[in-house]
């Protein structure tokens, strides 16, 4: 079923791999849950729905596209979720899904036609990169916002925290514990993190497990089924259109450019050229829109699936290790809980991520202005305005005038012009 032999592979070693990813994103099951709950989301609901569309996603790229390539709730928009579009537009969390479920449907007709080619190809490389990068930042200053590393300032907005508190002190341990880890390329780096500076706060007293440890999964507040006509409905009344071009946008680059990276890494690329994209797209379109039927953000293609591929994963068979191992876990959601109730052992991973998405900031084209002005808007207006929307449109709408400015008219796709309209109503109308 996997091709196991053609791949030169086998159980053992897609096993391995599928264990490998596992410990490197296992951290997604505390933190995604953890962001969400400040939208409002209920942590076990959170968790629970995590676990569910990992697993729905991961199983289609198993089956459909036969890639090592695990599906998950992207760690920049579920940020972008809690942050920006709950809180910016006043609408409940429930209202929220309805967006993300229209763009999972979005994605998935797009994914079943050529022009999800086109529209990747329309967006200029440099704001691509720009966006990565921009996600980081804001990923990173989450992560040291939650620990009190970053604090309020009446003046200046933000100022250093106090490094006397016991939290941020356990924040710098954590991170301290986690680049070591890293830079000896210790498998699950940022997992076993988590579980020694997890042991340092509960024997320091920061961490209490009051609740047990196993528990029957379930879903507090029912299962949020939308359907179309209402999901569409809500996003119509509600104003939301900037809310799901966002999303499909970063959904577009972010599987797009984990499943090339990844793909090329596992030498699976054919002529070139991604064997089955239509495929991974769909599975990713499934599990965003089933992961906001039970309550979770966009997913996408996770870069952390290289880690398989580097230990010899080169088929699906990764993914149903990952799966099972997922749905296991689906049974310690108090133990899970208890570890999201202290920021300070989840922190040190946000922070970290980020400057893995950051590293795609080499590949902008810095020498020519009217290329690096409108990717430097894109990389400091996301954390900046703690928006994700907001970096893309500053973007979007700088770059055909600085084209224009130079006399490169030309050499704007026509879709950025109407991306560039689309976002500029979105910050004068949609705002207000």
């Amino acid at each position: 079923m996997f091709k196991l032999k053609e791949r030169n592979t086998t159980i053992r070693t897609e096993f391995l791999a599928g264990i490998t990813t596992f410990l490197t994103l296992a951290y997604i099951i505390v933190v995604n849950p953890m962001i969400l709950k400040d939208a409002g989301v209920p942590f076990e609901q959170g968790f629970t729905a995590t676990i569910i569309a990992t697993v729905v996603g991961t199983l289609c790229m198993a089956f459909f596209a036969n890639y090592p390539i695990i599906i998950g709730p992207s760690m920049g928009l579920n940020a972008y979720f809690a942050y920006s579009v709950i809180s910016s537009h006043n609408i409940s969390y429930a209202i929220g899904f309805s967006a993300v479920f229209v763009t999972g449907i979005i994605f998935l007709i797009l994914s079943l036609t050529s022009f999800r080619a086109k529209l990747i190809n329309a967006i200029p490389s440099n704001l691509k990169h720009a966006i990565a990068a921009g996600i980081g930042l804001f990923i990173t200053f989450i992560g040291l916002r939650l620990s009190g590393i970053v604090a309020d300032h009446p003046t200046n907005l933000v100022t250093l925290g106090d490094f006397s508190s016991p939290k941020v002190a356990l924040t710098l341990i954590g991170i301290v514990i986690t680049i070591t880890l890293m830079t000896l390329n210790v498998q699950g780096a940022l997992f076993i993190g988590m579980i020694i500076t997890g042991i340092i706060a509960f024997f320091t007293g920061r961490l209490n497990f009051d609740k047990g440890f196993l528990s029957v999964p379930h879903l507090p507040e029912g299962v949020l089924v939308y359907n179309p006509i209402q999901s569409v409905a809500d996003v119509i009344h509600y104003g939301l259109y900037s809310v799901v071009f966002s999303f499909l946008l970063v959904m577009l680059f972010d599987t797009t450019g984990a499943l090339l990276g990844i793909v090329r890494q596992a030498g699976l690329l054919k002529n070139g050229k991604l064997d089955r994209a239509g495929s991974a797209f769909f599975s990713d379109s499934i599990g965003t829109a089933v992961g906001a039927m039970f309550g979770t953000s966009p997913t996408a293609a996770t870069v952390e699936s290289s880690a398989g591929v580097g230990t010899g994963g080169k088929t699906g068979l990764t993914g149903v290790t990952v799966v099972i191992l997922f749905v296991i876990a689906a049974f310690f959601g108090p133990l899970v809980s208890a570890v999201s109730a202290v920021p300070a052992i989840t922190a040190p991973s946000l922070i970290i991520v980020g400057s893995f998405m950051i590293k795609s900031i080499s590949e902008i084209d810095w020498n020519d202005f009217d290329e690096a002005f409108p990717a430097f808007l894109v990389i400091v207006s996301m954390p900046l305005t703690s928006s994700i929307a907001n970096g893309i449109a500053l973007g979007f709408i700088s770059y055909p005038i600085m084209k224009f400015a130079k006399g490169k008219i030309r050499e704007v796709h026509p879709l950025v012009y109407v991306f560039a309209v689309l976002f500029l109503y979105q910050l004068i109308f949609l705002a207000q």
